[in-house]
């Protein structure tokens, strides 16, 4: 737990020095932990987007590109919600095969 002491000592640092010294750990390290996120938050991004677009899903398009979750958010509609269907229809479109007369 951090005290006012040791918050006021964090008060003229910058922000990846201030995390750096909550954390424990080097400047370095604070600032390959938050490119990794943000990689790791890019793909989930993109992938979900490409998805939502493809499905032409205008609502799930808006509030994937608005809201940042760090990947979060997009991992669970790639996975759980792109496979709801709230249409009523049929996900898998097999051709009914033809009636022999």
């Amino acid at each position: 737990m951090v005290d006012a002491a040791s918050l006021a000592q964090l008060e003229g640092l910058g922000s990846y020095e201030a995390m750096s010294a909550l954390l424990g750990i080097s400047v370095n390290a604070v600032i390959a932990i938050f490119m990794i996120v943000s990689i790791w938050a890019l793909v989930w991004k993109g992938l979900s987007l490409w998805k939502s677009a493809n499905k032409k899903s205008k609502i799930w398009f808006i509030v994937l590109l608005v809201f940042n979750t760090a990947g979060i958010l997009d991992i669970l509609y790639i996975f759980v919600f792109s496979k709801i269907n709230l249409k009523g229809k049929s996900k898998s479109k097999k051709p009914e095969p033809k009636k022999k007369k």
